[in-house]
């Protein structure tokens, strides 16, 4: 889609998306260059770096030097990054109590039910060794 004899651009998180998709598919760490031929998009190799780059500052992947270049892959799964991004929306808000019961009265009834046998599990399970939590993704 040209507008102004220029190519329009895609939203920013889309790629990211894209990005993530390739990593989590390829199942072991890749290259700036790797994840661009994998993307088959006409982006330059320093686009797909630096998104590579920001997703490691934020903690989202993480980074190995194989070889002369940087290598990605991801510290959790999509459902433990959404999690993830669950947990610290909760963190900012003082009424914690207040936005857990908002969230659980706007749950379908499968998922109400999915989320009451989830903590019934949780409870039964025995505390990590040590008191230590377990890592993100790993639950």
């Amino acid at each position: 889609m040209a507008r102004d004899g220029h190519e329009a651009r895609r939203p920013h998180g889309e790629l990211v998306a894209d990005v993530m998709a390739v990593l989590w598919a390829a199942g072991e760490p890749m290259t700036a260059q790797q994840v661009k031929g994998a993307l088959h998009q006409d982006l330059a190799r320093t686009t797909v770096a630096t998104i590579l780059a920001r997703l490691h500052e934020k903690g989202t992947l993480e980074r190995t030097r194989p070889g002369r270049s940087f290598a990605y892959a991801p510290v959790s799964d999509a459902a433990g990054l959404a999690a993830g991004r669950m947990r610290r929306e909760l963190e900012k808000e003082p009424r914690r109590d207040l936005v857990l019961k908002r969230f659980v009265s706007s749950l379908s009834t499968d998922d109400g039910d999915v989320l009451r046998r989830l903590l019934i599990e949780a409870q039964a399970e025995p505390a990590p060794v040590g008191g230590e939590a377990v890592p993100e993704g790993e639950a």
